[in-house]
């Protein structure tokens, strides 16, 4: 990581040096009690093994965490969060943080149902999606639910737009995904040929980033076009499948030189969901907004008359295959809660029980019929 990328200019006043990192007047009233207490206003901007790094005013300072320690896996110090420092000390810790404005947060692979924070105090969650390899919608369509549910905006990037050069065809594909994103901007941006970078640069001018995506996917180029330097390590992506290996291992935080800050992350091979249903229902903003127009408020779109989704489907103007990954996410959403709610089970259960009781009755019925 350049020094360069984390050191703020000095001015008279130490906190306006953090404004570069995204510090302003509703998180400085927010430190207000801790600046009483001597403590230090910085941005962590790394976080590995029990240890951060955190930009203050006076510099890059190393920080230990291990006053902030919760059992709580989604309450521990992570890359974005504003923490309260100690001014000297051999070592410094991190004694608090402040409330976060967003988190973007993903289930673990473990079986212990825990959540992940990848990224705090996002404002533009930029979804990166290499055009070296076929779409997936399913997997664009996560990463937006997860964005969504985290409080920013998301951006979704078609990086290596320079791999498809016929224009018809990059529109097609650009049409594709905004199709799968309502509501969000879609960008085909070439970090070779520079195109798109400038508009991209643009957009995330005015806030703190999180840059997303697949191995392979291209974002530690990307975010060496954004900051102008070959900051971030970049390794070949496999020709036979667009694959890559995971270049940036740890999350950083580096501001950018037209005004921004940006969270680099490593590739995600699983994207779980996290209590997402909110951001599920955003993705999918089209068939919430049919549903509401069913016969009946409690419409499952499977079979039931006066179906409205049922019925856009039969006239063309919904992809199946998007009810499809629609109610993939909401059951995986759906267990994801159950498994740390005991009220999101015991209606589970009785979902299940009622249904079952409906199919026997139903079964029932046609043997009676049949005699």
């Amino acid at each position: 990581m350049s020094n360069a990328s984390l050191n703020p200019s000095s001015t008279s006043d130490g906190q306006h040096a953090l404004a570069s990192y995204g510090w302003d007047e509703g998180w400085a009233a927010e430190f207000a009690p801790y600046a009483e207490q001597g403590l230090l206003p910085g941005r962590v901007v790394r976080v590995d093994r029990g240890q951060c790094d955190v930009i203050t005013a006076d510099g890059l300072v190393r920080a230990d965490t291990a006053f902030v320690t919760p059992h709580d896996p989604l309450r521990v110090v992570c890359t974005g969060d504003w923490g309260a420092v100690d001014r000297v000390g051999d070592p410094r810790f991190v004694r608090t943080y402040l409330p976060r404005r967003t988190a973007f947060v993903r289930s673990t692979s473990s079986n212990r149902s825990e959540g992940q924070i990848l990224a705090a105090n996002v404002d533009h969650a930029i979804i990166a999606v290499s055009l070296a390899v076929e779409l997936d919608l399913g997997r664009i369509e996560r990463f937006l639910a997860l964005a969504w549910e985290s409080g920013a905006q998301p951006l979704v990037v078609l990086t290596k737009a320079d791999l498809v050069p016929d224009v018809t065809g990059l529109s097609y594909l650009v049409q594709d995904v905004e199709t799968t994103a309502p509501g969000v901007q879609v960008l085909p941006v070439s970090s070779a040929t520079g195109e798109g970078v400038d508009v991209l640069a643009a957009v995330v001018s005015g806030g703190t980033s999180v840059l997303l995506g697949a191995s392979g996917a291209g974002k530690s180029t990307l975010a060496n076009a954004l900051l102008g330097e070959d900051v971030m390590d970049v390794q070949a992506t496999r020709d036979v499948d667009g694959k890559g290996r995971h270049t940036t291992t740890t999350r950083n935080l580096l501001a950018l030189p037209g005004g921004g800050v940006l969270i680099d992350t490593p590739g995600l091979r699983g994207v779980g969901l996290w209590d997402a249903e909110a951001g599920v229902g955003q993705v999918f903003s089209e068939i919430e907004e049919l549903a509401e127009r069913c016969r009946f408020h409690d419409c499952a779109h499977d079979a039931e008359p006066g179906c409205a989704v049922l019925a856009a489907i039969e006239d063309g103007s919904l992809p199946e295959r998007r009810l499809e990954s629609y109610r993939k996410l909401l059951r995986e959403n759906q267990r994801i809660v159950a498994k740390t709610d005991a009220r999101v089970r015991a209606e589970i259960l009785r979902d299940w029980k009622q249904k079952g009781a409906e199919g026997r009755a139903a079964m029932q019925a046609k043997r009676g019929r049949v005699r």
